[in-house]
């Protein structure tokens, strides 16, 4: 069991009320992590101490903020052990996942550290002689990040480390999955020598998120909400922002189309689907949910991938090496099985994998999955996936599209030219031509469309949705007034 502090004002805090809550291991129930139960009270006092901290953080110079985030790196990267621990303790998380979590997060925050200096702006044309005219780019203030578990040490620290990078400081609320992982991520920004208040760190009971939440989007000081999660919880955030005029960055639930043409390298496709798709057991919001092959080479792409999935290896990641490790919990086992007695029912057969009585559930393939399943429109987050045979390239591209979300895809074929044009055709933020849906990159401008949310994390679109540009003159030379 270990224990987690919130921080605030540069100060390791307990909730005012003196209230906590655990989180238990999905596998044996036993305690993972105590946290603080935070007050309203707590939240509103983490932004008054984000908002006192603002104008020296965005005032420091691009090189200082620099040095301070490859700090930061170098610091979570040291915690690489403490990390997989923490993540199999909390959520289940195989060690491969939790340090690809380290690695890509520390990334994260290097490639943040790179952009302290490409916070530019531009000279426009004016028509007024002597008018020079601006426009420039300046921390919006201070950034509320809302962090899920799945992927927790990459979606904590891409909550916070471009929104620092421009000059913003932060509230990281930390989920109540896995309070000790994101709380490690704070650690380390505190041992980099960031200044009391640029990060500040809550933690809250489940019943008490709906009012933590409000009271900081409603906190005047606060002028950005990112979240990450459920398309479900994400509208609830949105509304939430658009009662107060917040702009909002969110990336909420996908079900990634795998498009495999009758010309793709078989061997290739399978490889990145098995990838795509059981990662973490399925629960990335990128991760494969509908695999669309043509008919034509479906017996064979189906029996390779069936044999691929059946033999991942499954178990209880503290015990040693697996690639499917456990469920967030027993509603997800729940509504997995839900989804194979649906398809079942409806006709589709089972190659691999079936219904589980544990989190810990294994790689399963449904084939012949038809609209008529659930499975076929509904978000698996585990690692139950469907596949659906098409006839053709519009027939592909038809059901690519039959679904409310839009985040990632990925398009398989030797004719790269062919593929691009199908790619320009799926309706995602993110397409991969001959790659799995699975992939990410701190300087890649990450998002989607539909269901899938808005607004772009990563580079240069990142720097546009975490800072105000402003409209700036200056009159250089005597102005004629028609008065």
């Amino acid at each position: 069991m270990q224990t987690v502090s919130m921080l605030i004002g540069g100060e390791r805090r307990h909730s005012s009320s003196g209230a906590t809550f655990v989180r238990r291991n999905p596998l044996d129930g036993e305690i993972a992590s105590v946290a603080p139960a935070c007050t309203v009270d707590d939240a509103r006092a983490a932004a008054d101490a984000a908002a006192r901290a603002f104008p020296e953080w965005a005032a420091l110079g691009p090189g200082a903020r620099r040095a301070l985030l490859l700090k930061a790196a170098a610091a979570l990267e040291a915690k690489h052990e403490q990390f997989v621990a923490a993540m199999a303790a909390e959520t289940g998380a195989s060690a491969l996942w939790a340090g690809f979590n380290v690695h890509l997060a520390a990334s994260g925050l290097v490639e943040a550290a790179s952009l302290t200096t490409q916070i530019g702006g531009e000279l426009i044309p004016s028509d007024v002689p002597g008018s020079l005219a601006m426009g420039v780019r300046q921390p919006a203030g201070v950034v509320l990040g809302i962090a899920p578990w799945n992927a927790p040490v990459i979606l904590a620290t891409r909550a916070l480390a471009l929104p620092l990078a421009c000059g913003n400081t932060v509230v990281l609320k930390g989920s109540e999955l896995c309070p000790v992982t994101h709380g490690l991520i704070v650690e380390a920004l505190q041992e980099a020598g960031l200044p009391p208040g640029v990060v500040n760190f809550v933690t809250n009971a489940p019943e008490d998120a709906g009012a933590v939440v409000d009271a900081l989007i409603a906190h005047p000081a606060v002028r950005r909400v990112n979240f990450t999660g459920s398309t479900r919880v994400g509208r609830i955030v949105a509304e939430a922002c658009a009662r107060h005029l917040k702009p909002s960055v969110l990336e909420l639930g996908g079900k990634a189309p795998f498009v495999v043409l009758d010309d793709a390298d078989i061997d290739a496709a399978v490889a990145a689907a098995a990838f795509g798709a059981f990662a973490n057991s399925g629960q990335i919001c990128m991760s494969t949910e509908r695999i669309i092959v043509d008919a034509s080479i479906a017996d064979t792409f189906v029996t390779k991938l069936a044999a691929k999935a059946a033999s991942l290896p499954l178990g209880d990641p503290r015990n040693g090496p697996v690639v499917l490790g456990s469920l967030i919990d027993m509603k997800a086992v729940e509504r997995c099985n839900a989804l194979i007695d649906d398809a079942l029912a409806h006709g589709a057969t089972l190659r691999c994998g079936g219904k589980a009585d544990s989190t810990l559930f294994p790689a399963t393939l449904l084939d012949h999955v038809t609209p008529a399943m659930r499975i076929y429109a509904e978000e698996s987050f585990g690692p139950v996936k469907g596949i659906v045979r098409v006839d053709g390239e519009a027939a592909a591209i038809r059901c690519a599209n039959d679904n409310a979300f839009g985040l990632s895809s990925a398009v398989f074929s030797r004719d790269v030219a062919r593929a691009m044009r199908v790619a320009a055709r799926i309706e995602s933020g993110i397409c991969h031509v001959n790659g799995p849906t699975v992939h990410d990159e701190a300087q890649m401008p990450f998002g989607g469309v539909k269901d899938s949310g808005f607004g772009h994390f990563g580079g240069k679109a990142g720097i546009a949705a975490f800072t105000d540009l402003r409209w700036i003159t200056v009159q250089t030379a005597p102005r004629h007034y028609p008065f």
